[in-house]
């Protein structure tokens, strides 16, 4: 079936939200001579891949000059090179022009200096915050007969971050002081929005004491000191990148290098560059030299064949060829696989010596060579041939990364899904030798099956590889182990994230419980890399809750006792949030055990996806203890169980008597004062709203009305009405500050003004969702960023402790038998009215009569004008919409021709203008329901 062509217009209200929705664009594959040709299609057009545009939506709406998508190349399942479509506004992006008054040029986004004084700052676009969106290509008998989405999971929904891996090979350096080293290290980087990780192995070489960034200037972008150990891994984060360096990154401008400071100091530099093999790469090799002070090095990325015993290798050469071979246009190399000196295959190829890279396939591996492979034996060889041959090699091992391998195990990826509110969590450490360490926990008792698989093709035919059941421990419900006999094959497999974990029960032979085995981000925290993660299920929740979810999560404290934790979850079915598309819609929290003990219970985060990580820094003397005596719990909520979807119990040993120390330190600064306002404009998270800027998870007022509240979620702005909850006193009274009414107090109402009356018990009790303190005995619904109000919460304040109790709002029971929601947003039901029946989205669209007009996700009366929304522009004001029974009209304001030569459109005008006429612009503030920026 060929691909539809994407209408623009319902393109662009997809990529709307990027925390509400990860929708997809058409993906498009030109056949041409020399095979498949992967792009993009955008309102009917192809674009190629790395392509740049501003959207075409059509009349009346025409070019949106202020919004630009990007083709972004992506791998796709079996390494196939895909286009994804991202558009973001860059009118922010804009540079401030050097002059007094900029004018708006007709077709421009930008505004620019007049008569000939152009600003020669350039808008760059900033693509780090593309969100990426495709369909990838599923398997013809998969989701048929049985459902196994865990394996959907990671194809097809993102965790809401795209990724760009990038790669190095540093040797020693030549042109420096020091002596040329024969150290060799391979370092891979994983760009996550502004957030660059990076792993780092290292051969001939001491420990290095600091890896050091430099741009392309050659000064020093970002230093990391390496903690000491004797690990051969060194993993690390950059934070927060500045754009100008996310962009030297793109370009291939970054260099890296790491220095040791013990012994004979050395230096080892290398380029960071993008490369198509990091895609599929599963197996890999460090390429070192015998020679002492050789400065030459490389490195072999290699992966299978997914049909076929093939093995395909590049490799990336560095200080091979001499200066002296320079001229010639062609070097001959050889190429060797060798097992313990023996060679067992062997290439003659040429390079240049501007461009030494080599990619190879090695077919048909027999049952030795794969053997060997599996088992890290097998050394991959590259020599130079003339008069004086320079030589590097060796061994090839499983792909080496600071990744975790893991797993959660859910009933709603069971291969029949289910709801038991069971749990399993596993982690997973592959060795050189080919040797998988497992530890599994969070199991129940009722266990008779646990097997690691690949995916089935029927249901009746699983292929199971690996029995762990005869290491299952049932009292404690864990399983650890070894398996040592993993082939090459499997291997690969477990690096691509194509095998299962699968857990049979007496209730459910074929499996009750079902995760995939896939790699973890490295994200800084060190706990995923060494520690068994904390199981979090439903059965955990008090009461239990028969979800189909599960997940775990690692909790650490620090030495300044702030504390760190990661949380993965799977198998939250669709039925359960349609908004999500499988992905956890919730929020964490972390608090002690026991109904009773609530003042204790702190908010981690609101999240959206299947992750969710942080760092929670004013931590209260209480909670620390509860975790050191392992009587804390981690739980995660969603909104349809807002009192816990799934729970685990955390026993985090700290001597944090005191409290959290060091909040007062310089480097908190951030986190406890107003930031500045230049700073803020300098990070990429940040959103700008009414000519401010404001901090990402940053709440606020908005001016236009004080009865919304506001979140800045990495430069989108959310603003929600304020939900006033209902009052059961008799008496109330409206502050003038205030949005809501509260009730007035009787204790004692003579010669007391209502404003002083709340201000009685100043404790009152803080609430970390809208971070505002709340007056003893108020209510009021939750404010979770970035979900905004939870109407079907209520939250009170219990005096002066400083308590806050929340539960979900009771439902009145209603009589009438067909029960409406008025709005998506309302919590319960209510009969409709008998004289004015409301209208369902189906209604409006079938009902006899005047029919209805939907635009967006918003439908009309007839004779009904408005101006329409387009994602990331706002409101288009110089357009009006109306409903003309049944179908939605659209057309642009008419402008008058104009006669003079200096043309101009000042901000906020439909029209363009003459220069020399001067008008004042007239802003009127529209108040809204709900709205997003």
């Amino acid at each position: 079936m060929p691909c539809e062509p994407c209408n623009a217009s319902i393109l662009l209200s997809k990529v709307k939200l990027k925390y509400m929705n990860t929708p997809t664009s058409c993906i498009v594959v030109l056949m041409g001579s020399s095979g498949l040709i992967a792009g993009c299609s955008f309102g009917g057009r192809f674009y190629s891949l790395e392509d740049t545009w501003h959207p075409d939506l059509g009349e009346p709406f025409g070019v949106m000059h202020c919004v630009q998508c990007y083709c972004e190349t992506q791998r796709g399942r079996k390494s196939k090179v895909l286009g994804k479509v991202s558009c973001k506004n860059v009118k922010q992006d804009c540079p401030e022009p050097s002059c007094d008054d900029p004018v708006l040029l007709p077709g421009q986004c930008c505004k620019t200096c007049p008569k000939g004084e152009v600003d020669r700052k350039q808008a760059e676009a900033v693509f780090d915050g593309f969100e990426y969106f495709q369909e990838k290509e599923k398997e013809d008998d998969l989701h048929k007969s049985y459902n196994d989405r865990s394996y959907l999971s990671s194809e097809d929904i993102s965790s809401g971050e795209s990724r760009t891996d990038f790669v190095a090979v540093l040797t020693g350096v030549t042109g420096s002081w020091l002596p040329s080293s024969s150290g060799v290290a391979r370092a891979r980087f994983s760009l996550t929005r502004t957030s660059l990780t990076f792993s780092i192995t290292y051969q001939r070489i001491g420990r290095p004491s600091r890896v050091v960034f430099l741009d392309s200037d050659g000064n020093t972008a970002f230093e990391y000191k390496t903690p000491k150990g004797d690990s051969d891994m060194i993993c690390g984060v950059w934070k927060n990148l500045p754009q100008s360096h996310v962009r030297q990154l793109q370009a291939e401008q970054l260099r890296v290098t790491m220095t040791t400071a013990t012994g004979r100091r050395e230096q080892i530099e290398g380029k960071i560059i993008k490369h198509r093999a990091l895609f599929a790469e599963t197996f890999s090799s460090t390429l070192t030299s015998e020679e002492e002070h050789s400065g030459m090095g490389g490195i072999a990325m290699l992966t299978l064949s997914d049909t076929e015993n093939n093995l395909h290798f590049i490799l990336i050469l560095q200080g091979l060829i001499q200066h002296r071979q320079r001229d010639s246009p062609l070097v001959p190399i050889r190429v060797r696989l060798q097992y313990s000196q023996h060679v067992l295959r062997e290439i003659h190829a040429n390079v240049t010596a501007y461009d030494p890279d080599f990619a190879e396939v090695l077919t048909d591996l027999n049952s030795r060579e794969l053997f060997w492979l599996s088992r890290g034996q097998l050394v991959i060889a590259v020599e130079t041939e003339g008069l004086d041959p320079r030589h590097i090699s060796g061994f090839i091992t499983g792909r080496k990364s600071c990744d975790t391998i893991q797993s959660v195990m859910s009933s709603g990826d069971a291969l029949t899904a289910g709801k038991t509110g069971g749990v399993g969590s596993a982690f997973f450490n592959l060795h050189d030798n080919g040797t998988l360490d497992y530890q599994i926990a969070g199991l129940s008792s009722e266990v008779v099956g646990l097997t690691i698989e690949l995916k089935p093709r029927r249901r009746s035919k699983r292929s199971v590889l690996y029995d762990l059941a005869p290491e299952f421990d049932r009292p404690s419900g864990r399983a650890a182990g070894s398996w040592s006999r993993l082939e090459a094959r499997h291997i690969h497999m477990l690096l691509q994230n194509e095998l299962f974990i699968n857990v049979a029960t007496a209730h459910s032979q074929e499996g009750e419980l079902r995760g995939q085995i896939r790699g973890l981000l490295y994200s800084g925290l060190e706990a995923p890399r060494h520690e068994i993660p904390v199981p979090l299920a439903g059965q955990f929740v008090a009461p239990p809750v028969l979800t189909s979810a599960g997940g775990h999560a690692w909790v650490s404290v620090d030495e300044r006792c702030h504390l760190h934790y990661e949380i993965v979850v799977a198998g939250l079915s669709k039925a359960d949030d349609l908004s999500v598309n499988a992905h956890l819609h919730g929020f964490a929290e972390i608090g002690e055990l026991g109904e009773s003990s609530t003042n204790h219970k702190r908010l981690l985060t609101g999240f959206y996806g299947s992750q969710a990580q942080g760092v929670l820094k004013d931590i209260s003397v209480e909670l620390l203890r509860h975790l050191d005596r392992g009587t804390a719990f981690i739980q995660v909520s969603t909104k349809v169980n807002t009192r816990g979807e799934i729970r685990g119990r955390v026993h985090v040993p700290n001597n944090c008597e005191f409290g959290t120390r060091g909040e007062v330190e310089v480097a908190e600064f951030d986190d406890l004062f107003v930031r500045d306002p230049e700073e803020l404009k300098k990070d990429p998270h940040t959103c700008f709203f009414e000519s401010q800027h404001h901090a990402h998870g940053s709440l606020w007022t908005p001016n236009y009305n004080n009865c919304f509240t506001c979140s800045c979620q990495k430069r989108t702005v959310i603003c929600d009405p304020v939900i006033c909850p209902v009052l059961t006193c008799s008496r109330t009274i409206q502050p003038e500050d205030k949005c809501c009414p509260v009730c007035l107090e009787r204790k004692d109402p003579k010669d007391m003004k209502a404003p002083e009356m709340l201000d009685e018990h100043p404790e009152g009790c803080y609430f970390e969702g809208d971070q505002k303190m709340h007056a003893p005995g108020s209510t009021w619904h939750p404010f979770v960023p970035p979900f905004g109000y939870i109407k079907c919460a209520l939250c009170t304040c219990k005096g002066v402790t400083g308590e806050v109790y929340c539960e979900k709002v009771t439902c009145p029971a209603l009589t009438c038998s067909r029960p409406v929601r008025r709005s998506p947003s309302e919590c319960c039901k209510e009969c409709p009215e008998e004289d004015k029946p409301p209208l369902e989205h189906a209604d409006m669209m079938q009902a006899d009569g005047t029919r209805h007009c939907k635009f967006g996700k918003n439908f009309y009366q007839n004779s009904d004008n408005w101006h329409p929304r387009v994602p990331l522009m706002g409101e288009m004001k110089c357009i009006t919409c109306w409903c003309d029974h049944g179908v939605t009209k659209c057309q642009r304001k008419q402008c008058p021709v104009l006669t003079c030569s200096n043309i101009t459109r000042r901000e906020g005008m439909c029209c363009p203008e003459c220069q020399e006429e001067e008008e004042e612009l007239m802003k009127v503030p529209e108040k809204k329901n709900s709205w997003r920026h």
